[in-house]
């Protein structure tokens, strides 16, 4: 039953982390985007704080039957969000998708805007849907040359997110924290004081995003990630000793070390790895490449958590430099080949790609390819 659990909840999160940033995204005027949709990522930051503050609690029934009130604790979100999801409007996107029903939508970005100017982004969504139209297979097209930023976007993003080392936080605080030295009590209480460093930041996010934009907060969440994954690892590889217990004063030092990088990733990469890739992809390719982000996510998610154990045995230390190196490659990547997004209208991300230094390349040799066939379809004269 245990296992069947699981399996139920693996797919109703599957789901949810698919569609919530889609609709947050869709939904959102473009000027406060990137804050609503950091609010996805609060909400997951705050679920786990609740979680960590409950497993503190309920370890100190002695009967031992305290994970079942962990366990069917699940139950009450999930019972919200389906309530809640019964009074959710459809999305402007999807209404002209699925019906062109133009003056629905009108209506409803009325409301959503608060304002009656509403004409130009409804030209926008009109002119999306109409190509997303001629677009059958999104999973099939989303590998085409013309989408490659997309792609590359897509599927790199949640992988940096996952080799930044979180989920080690995530699911193996209490261990790391007992490892150096602190007892059973207070690595719980431990992986709560993390948490609410890495909900502070996730508010932080959405008050900074749609000011300072996508790629600033990547870069600097990367510079603070990398110095706090070497520091770790450097205090480690100094004071740890094999068999034995990290003094008291170093094993609190790493844990406050622990929440400065909690709280870089709390207000970088953990919002934008799901606002990012919803915002560069077109609507005829959106559902897929979410679909990406999602799997490589939770695919990443198993890798680490089944590897980061028997790697600390072996490398030990070493582990959080490799973290580390990785952090930088992604702030390499988000440096060269991540254009920025604050402000735009979902519809005119595309514009971008044609701008970039990089990316245009590609772009204009698949426009270059398609003129060429054009040029030789033509019958003689």
């Amino acid at each position: 039953m245990l296992l069947f659990n699981r399996i139920l909840l693996g797919i109703g999160l599957g789901f949810t982390n698919q569609s919530i940033p889609l609709y947050l995204s869709e939904i959102a005027p473009p000027q406060y985007r990137g804050a609503i949709n950091n609010g996805f990522e609060l909400c997951l930051s705050l679920g786990i704080l609740c979680a960590n503050i409950l497993n503190y609690f309920v370890v100190k029934i002695k009967a031992g039957w305290g994970w079942r009130i962990s366990l069917s604790m699940a139950a009450l979100p999930a019972a919200i969000l389906t309530m809640g999801a019964i009074f959710l409007p459809e999305t402007p996107s999807f209404i002209i998708q699925r019906d062109g029903n133009t003056d629905k939508v009108r209506i409803l970005l009325q409301k959503l805007r608060g304002t009656d100017s509403v004409q130009e982004e409804l030209n926008d969504l009109v002119s999306a849907s109409n190509l997303s139209r001629t677009t059958r297979y999104p999973f099939r097209n989303i590998f085409k040359r013309k989408y490659r930023p997309q792609f590359v976007i897509t599927l790199l993003i949640p992988f940096f997110n996952q080799v930044t080392g979180i989920n080690v936080i995530n699911f193996y605080a209490p261990v790391m924290f007992r490892t150096v030295g602190l007892k059973e009590n207070a690595s719980l209480l431990s992986s709560v004081v993390t948490r609410l460093c890495a909900t502070f930041a996730n508010i932080v996010a959405m008050m900074l995003v749609d000011r300072s934009g996508r790629r600033k907060l990547l870069l600097v969440g990367s510079i603070q990630m990398i110095l706090s994954q070497f520091t770790v690892g450097a205090i480690l590889a100094e004071k740890f000793k094999d068999h034995g217990e990290m003094e008291k004063d170093y094993a609190y030092l790493v844990l406050i070390i622990m929440c400065v990088f909690v709280a870089g990733y709390g207000w970088s990469w953990g919002p934008l790895t799901f606002l990012v890739p919803a915002e560069v992809c077109p609507l005829e390719i959106r559902s897929a490449g979410q679909s990406i982000v999602v799997a490589v996510t939770f695919l990443m998610t198993f890798v680490i958590s089944q590897t980061f154990l028997v790697v600390l045995c072996h490398i030990k230390s070493a582990t959080f430099f490799v973290f580390g190196v990785w952090i930088g490659l992604m702030a390499i990547f988000v440096y060269l080949f991540l254009p920025e997004t604050k402000n735009l209208p979902m519809e005119q991300v595309k514009h971008l790609w044609r701008r970039h230094c990089f990316w245009k390349n590609i772009v204009s040799e698949e426009q270059e390819e398609k003129k060429q066939a054009g040029t030789t379809a033509l019958p003689s004269s």
